[in-house]
């Protein structure tokens, strides 16, 4: 038999499972912080899903290669990580890229998010901000739940003052009662913070970011659909995305959606 017509037949013979390959993740089952808004947070109507930009970002990224995609509760946040790492779950949709989750979890780049973090001060402040080696000497307040880059923590622990809160609301409140001289807060967490608890006129956001950690996709070592064809695919849908104008309006969406949560009366959630 001629040997290009053979390569043909085990070429057709091979197209089948090249397209089971490809096509054999029709779902992922998804996870991430609980309490990140306006990235993530848990559906008021319902808990057991989680809803926010990420969320948003992904399904529409997923749609656009013909998967499902279910973004579920699994408890807080080192609970999330620990369900994808086992694989019993698919995929975080907001990490921090740490060295130490390498071992069980591949990162699709670049991030699905830079989530900016800024300097909040009262717009009566007298601190004058241009970065960060200006804050040496001044009290601040950061967020326990907050993900700053490790290069950055190294690199300032020794030399900034902040004092460590359970959540933002308290890291703000504290600097509305002079307690702190600024917050380090995420630019959109901020914004939705300040919006929630009305503060919205008392603080201002200076503009230079300090710090630009990315929340990025990450993939279990341990799940079935972790294949080179669904992670070429989305490190391909997360490079079009800043380009695509979606990100910001996603996020601005999303901070009203979570302000218009706050002030409806809790009701009770679907079962």
């Amino acid at each position: 038999m001629d040997l290009r017509l053979a390569w043909s037949f085990l070429g057709l013979a091979l197209l089948p499972t090249l397209s089971i390959a490809a096509g054999k993740c029709e779902r992922l089952v998804v996870t991430g912080s609980p309490d990140a808004p306006p990235y993530l947070w848990q559906d008021p109507q319902n808990p057991k899903h989680l809803i926010g930009a990420s969320a948003d970002l992904l399904q529409q990224v997923a749609g656009e290669l013909g998967i499902k995609v279910e973004l579920l509760y699994a408890g807080k946040r080192s609970q999330a990580l620990e369900e994808v790492r086992s694989g019993r779950m698919d995929m975080l949709a907001d990490t921090p890229l740490t060295v130490s989750e390498l071992e069980s979890l591949d990162y699709i780049h670049p991030p699905l998010l830079e989530n900016d973090y800024l300097v909040w001060t009262r717009k009566d402040s007298a601190l004058i901000y241009n970065d960060v080696q200006d804050l040496p000497g001044h009290v601040g307040a950061l967020s326990e739940k907050s993900r700053l880059t490790p290069e950055f923590v190294a690199s300032t622990q020794q030399n900034l003052s902040l004092i460590r809160t359970p959540n933002l609301t308290q890291a703000f409140q504290k600097l509305l009662l002079g307690e702190v001289e600024f917050v380090l807060a995420g630019r959109y967490a901020g914004m939705a913070m300040a919006q929630t608890l009305g503060m919205t006129n008392d603080l201002i956001a200076r503009a230079q970011p300090i710090d630009k950690p990315g929340l990025f996709l990450a993939v279990s070592h341990n799940s079935a659909c972790n294949d080179p064809w669904l992670r070429g695919q989305l490190a391909k849908k997360m490079t079009e995305l800043p380009a695509s104008g979606l990100t910001e309006a996603v996020l601005q969406r999303n901070i009203e959606r979570w302000n218009t949560q706050q002030k409806q009366p809790v009701s009770a959630p679907k079962q």
